[in-house]
């Protein structure tokens, strides 16, 4: 038997979208989140939904600089858990990127380094995965109420 606390709340489910991988595709692929998240009524604070968009252009745009050589279609996909909110930015490309460390001299290249703080200070995780297609996904998980819950993917931050 189902009860009403096992039950899916409304906002549950998984989307997924593909995109080519220009830089158009950085914008519309935030838009596209954020539209999603707020059609389907995501009890999510504002600065925790700002950090997944931000996310979200920044995955989104290591896909389009560094993978659309061998990679023209980029997949987006966003997960909504009871609990925890994940965002995975797929690729054909079967480099592993490595969050930078701060070079406050560079102008450019802290992307991933950015995506590892927002979702540390979120209490989420991060991970990356190879695919069957020699491709590459990365995952981020955010709690919905705060630092600490269980993610969808425990593990250890891979950026």
């Amino acid at each position: 038997m189902v009860t009403r606390e096992d039950a899916p709340a409304g906002y549950e489910g998984v989307w997924r979208f593909t995109a080519p991988a220009t830089d158009a595709s950085v914008p519309e692929a935030r838009h596209a989140v954020r539209d999603l998240l707020n059609r389907q009524g995501v009890p999510a604070k504002d600065d925790l939904l700002q950090g997944l968009l931000l996310i979200v252009s920044e995955l989104v745009t290591n896909a389009v600089r560094h993978a659309a050589l061998l990679s023209p279609q980029l997949a987006v996909e966003v997960a909504i858990g009871r609990e925890w909110i994940r965002v995975s930015v797929e690729d054909n490309h079967p480099y592993r990127p490595k969050a930078l460390e701060r070079d406050y001299a560079q102008t450019g290249g802290r992307g991933l380094l950015l995506v590892r703080e927002i979702t540390a200070e979120a209490g989420g995780v991060c991970d990356i995965e190879h695919t069957a297609s020699g491709g590459k996904v990365i995952r981020v998980a955010l709690p919905l109420a705060g630092p600490a819950v269980t993610s969808p993917r425990p593990g250890p931050s891979a950026l």
